[in-house]
């Protein structure tokens, strides 16, 4: 399970970044995205996706947390 940073770019979209891999993406949807709980599989646009535990709302940004692969588009 990678390292994976969430941060917001210049144009206020959310971005998931793998250091490791040097790859940074936007996020386009998210599993969990109320005022309760937030997380969950994370959709990039390519299609890929990763699974982060979910929290209980959403985080202040830049986070760093522990993600799985989820399934390929």
């Amino acid at each position: 399970m990678p390292n994976v940073m969430l941060r917001e770019n210049d144009k206020g979209e959310l971005t998931l970044y793998v250091p490791k891999k040097d790859l940074e993406d936007t996020i386009v949807a998210i599993e969990h995205n109320r005022a309760d709980a937030w997380g969950g599989e994370l959709t990039l646009a390519d299609g890929s996706s990763f699974i982060i535990d979910v929290m209980p709302g959403k985080p202040d940004l830049p986070i760093t947390v522990r993600a799985k692969r989820g399934e390929e588009a």
